[in-house]
């Protein structure tokens, strides 16, 4: 169940620091539950490397209107999963990852940009459901 309303809210937009270059900050958070990694931790952090990725790349190919939507995704994300100090380390760290990369190579939109977004969008969105499906309890 947590996982439904996890993914569910990532079309929430709570807020996040933003630091240089559109790094996702981390902010003070209440302490979570120490334990082992949830079986769908991997799936997560890399949901959270796409959402950075396309943080950079949506709004350089000309999305304006999403200049913020995917930092605001990702900040649902931790806001609803409520992550060890450790984990949400982990989690913003893919975002920045993700983001990076993309900064590293592209400047301006290109074919190739936009070939990259729809591959992001659509491995997020296979991503995504397949948390839920497999995780997704109740």
């Amino acid at each position: 169940m947590r996982i439904r309303i996890l993914l569910s809210t990532l079309l929430l937009a709570p807020l996040l620091a933003l630091g240089p270059a559109g790094a996702v900050q981390p902010l003070a958070a209440a302490p979570a539950a120490e334990g082992a990694a949830p079986p769908y931790d991997d799936d997560l952090l890399r949901l959270a490397e796409i959402l950075g990725g396309l943080h950079y790349l949506r709004p350089l190919c000309g999305a304006a209107g999403e200049a913020q939507r995917w930092r605001d995704e990702m900040a649902a994300l931790i806001d609803t999963e409520q992550p060890s100090e450790a984990r949400r380390g982990k989690m913003i760290a893919s975002f920045n990852r993700g983001y990076s990369s993309f900064a590293q190579v592209y400047r301006t939109c290109t074919p190739a940009a936009r070939a990259a977004v729809d591959r992001q969008l659509e491995e997020g969105s296979l991503l995504a459901h397949e948390i839920v499906v497999r995780y997704g309890g109740n």
